[in-house]
């Protein structure tokens, strides 16, 4: 009885914070099914790490170290080589069709636009004071695109891995509520109700493999730090194009995938100690992220819109919205909307083709800012 009197006597209300963050990200991921695959593991390691001398963590008892298996992951898996998130996009590029994008490559605008909001939330950060590595790495959040987010703010060594990942799964989770009310900000009924005529035209089973392999060769050369970002997820493409490998394709969608969220969830919980966690800078993090995902969405809606002035085609600027990276999720919200705007209106594949876009975007994108970084940095 003395152990748990001492035991609950050692927790600090910085810890009873993350014990309520912890079952918050439970609930949304097992209630509102934002997630859960990430959320849940994420909310369940928020609270192994923050009891007082839990054995997740490195400890030393007695004078002998003894090692904990969430800080062992971490250090192994995402502090030495950023191993999980990387190898996560070779069960990401294994989902992804980019027949939609290669039988409209316009798309692909859209899918750059819709990275305005990592540029303007790096500055705003600055604005804030943080300095230009943790600037950067909270900028990220805004690629929407969880790996990416932790593979940049970890090559920075940013002070706010946790709640920058956090930010970034949360806000993904929550694109069904966080785009249709900047789209209805941004749209006219008028133009949310436009119909786009899909035309998809052959795209050949050779043009498919070589997909994969010509955008590894382009960014490999344009920008060499994005390479272990795209060249895995062209990597599980071209598992799932080629039509030899099948098996290995199907085990890259679903058990390696599965696997790797599950640990990274758990992993990435070595960030969120209440020590680190629970501070000002945490909130106002949170906020500069939603500001993010906001211009992404404005960025991409945008962009349609100016190039409607110049077509006699018009192109709905919801498709603009879907252009940011959370995939499938977007594409899906842009079509519910179109949906509901007017029943009948289908923009399923051009917004799917912006959407896989914004994958290759993105993670361009996480490369360019760390190529930036480090060399203002020098």
């Amino acid at each position: 009885m003395d152990f748990l009197i001492e035991g609950i006597m050692s927790v600090t209300w910085q810890q009873c914070v993350m014990y309520g963050i912890g079952a918050l990200l439970i609930w949304l991921g097992i209630k509102k099914e934002y997630e859960p695959s990430l959320l849940v593991p994420m909310g369940f390691g928020a609270i192994l790490v923050n009891f007082p001398f839990t054995s997740v963590l490195d400890q030393t008892i007695e004078g002998v170290e003894a090692a904990g298996i969430i800080e062992w992951l971490f250090e192994v898996g995402i502090h030495a080589s950023e191993a999980m998130p990387i190898l996560l996009f070779i069960g990401i590029g294994a989902m992804i069709d980019f027949g939609p994008l290669l039988s409209n490559p316009s798309m692909f605008l859209f899918g750059g636009a819709a990275q305005f909001g990592i540029f303007f939330a790096i500055t705003l950060a600055a604005i804030f004071g943080f300095d230009l590595k943790d600037a950067a790495s909270i900028g990220i959040i805004g690629a929407a695109d969880g790996p990416t987010a932790i593979l940049v703010s970890q090559v920075l060594k940013s002070k706010y891995v946790g709640a920058i990942a956090v930010a970034a799964y949360s806000y993904m989770a929550l694109v069904p509520i966080i785009q249709p009310a900047v789209i209805k900000l941004t749209t006219t009924k008028k133009e949310r109700c436009i119909h786009m005529e899909y035309n998809p035209k052959n795209v050949s089973k050779v043009t498919r493999i070589l997909f994969p392999i010509i955008v590894t060769f382009v960014v490999g050369f344009i920008s060499p730090q994005s390479v272990s970002l795209v060249g895995f997820l062209m990597f599980g493409n071209l598992l799932r194009e080629c039509g030899v490998l099948g098996t290995m394709s199907d085990t890259a969608q679903n058990n390696l995938a599965n696997l790797i969220t599950l640990l990274l969830g758990l992993t990435i919980s070595f960030s969120m100690r209440a020590e680190d966690f629970v501070k000002v800078d945490t909130l106002l993090i949170m906020v500069i992220g939603l500001v993010a995902f906001i211009f992404d969405t404005i960025g991409g809606v945008m962009l349609a819109k100016f190039m409607n002035l110049f077509r006699k085609k018009k192109i709905n600027p919801m498709v603009g919205a879907a252009g940011i990276s959370a995939f499938p999720m977007a594409s899906r919200v842009v079509q519910k909307m179109a949906q509901k705007e007017e029943p009948g209106n289908i923009i399923l594949m051009h917004a799917a083709g912006a959407n896989v876009a914004g994958q290759i975007a993105s993670a361009v994108a996480g490369g360019l800012v760390i190529k930036l970084v480090l060399g203002m940095l020098g």
